[in-house]
């Protein structure tokens, strides 16, 4: 592994802005499905944001318990920690920023390895469509 490529979720890469996260769902968003994951993105302008902002939803409606969600956005969150890469070099190709909201669809939970199968196909669709 080289030193450029970093293996990290740093807090900046969080989405935690109310005004882009309620953007993000009302409207200019598009959205792809991969049966269990959804993800939302939109493009977004600003000097101070990174290229890639993420946030995980596991609604409550799905899984009652705190620690099962918790367990699903770990999963979620390590997946795309080592998979940014694929949609971080297609983002500093065009030059964009984006924001993304990965939301669960599922009422079960799912292996480790099915889940990084999933976030790696959407982050691959998601670069397909920004080029």
């Amino acid at each position: 592994m080289t030193d450029s490529l970093k293996l990290t979720l740093p807090k900046v890469e969080r989405l935690n802005s109310r005004i882009l996260i309620e953007r993000l769902f009302t409207g200019g968003s598009k959205s792809l499905p991969a049966f269990p994951l959804r993800i939302v993105y939109m493009p977004v302008e600003g000097e101070n944001l990174p290229a890639a902002t993420i946030l995980i939803s596991v609604p409550k409606k799905r899984f009652k318990r705190a620690v099962k969600r918790n367990r699903v956005k770990r999963q979620v969150r390590e997946a795309y920690r080592k998979n940014k890469h694929i949609l971080l070099d297609a983002l500093k190709d065009s030059g964009r920023k984006i924001a993304i909201a990965f939301i669960w669809l599922d009422n079960e939970l799912h292996e480790s390895a099915d889940v990084e199968a999933k976030v790696v196909k959407l982050l691959q669709l998601t670069a397909e469509r920004l080029a």
